[in-house]
């Protein structure tokens, strides 16, 4: 199966291989190793070797003093590693030059960047409400988004603070009823 883009380019990725690339985007130097989890063997090989056709990743020298992971040993004492290409993050959509800004601010979330990249999603959406100054409610994301009101939890709890690792307050308001905001670390 595969996802269909705007972009003919990115028509060219399977599911998996637009993960391996939004993954590798969150990391520093744009490594594409460890892949997603259960992608091994004839699948992996396959997955990664059109990406690399489509130049959207290469294989590079892996530095094992900085303990970068292996894609394959060269026989020599050396091994490669993958790293995502300009070209690679500009297939999903993600702007190559402003991954590297973000990645330097000591206190950006890389996964928050690529929500960030992608205004038009609904979590995109989500995240713009909850970091207004006034936060939202669950019922006020519940009109603008069109979702329930378990979704919405769901969402907070799951997508934003577990795998994007966003601090989520609430607080009760007299008027207002609960209101959830995204707080900035210190």
């Amino acid at each position: 199966m595969t996802i269909q883009f705007n972009d003919p380019a990115m028509n060219k990725l399977t599911n998996t291989q637009a993960l391996i690339l939004t993954r590798a985007s969150i990391r520093p130097g744009n490594i594409a190793l460890p892949l997603p989890e259960g992608l091994h063997g004839a699948a992996a090989k396959m997955s990664v070797g059109k990406v690399i056709a489509n130049g959207f990743i290469e294989e590079v020298d892996a530095n094992l003093r900085r303990n970068e992971p292996l894609w394959r040993e060269t026989g020599d004492g050396h091994g490669t590693t993958l790293i995502a290409t300009d070209a690679g993050l500009d297939a999903i959509g993600i702007d190559p030059v402003v991954v590297k800004t973000m990645m330097g601010l000591r206190d950006a979330k890389p996964e928050a960047i690529i929500a960030a990249q992608r205004p038009d999603t609904k979590q995109a959406r989500l995240i713009s409400m909850l970091q207004r100054p006034e936060g939202a409610t669950i019922a006020e994301v519940a009109e603008a988004l069109g979702w329930l009101h378990h979704s919405i939890r769901g969402a907070i709890s799951g997508s934003l603070k577990r795998k994007l690792g966003l601090q989520v307050t609430s607080e009760k308001n007299a008027k207002r009823g609960r209101i959830y905001r995204i707080c900035r670390e210190e």
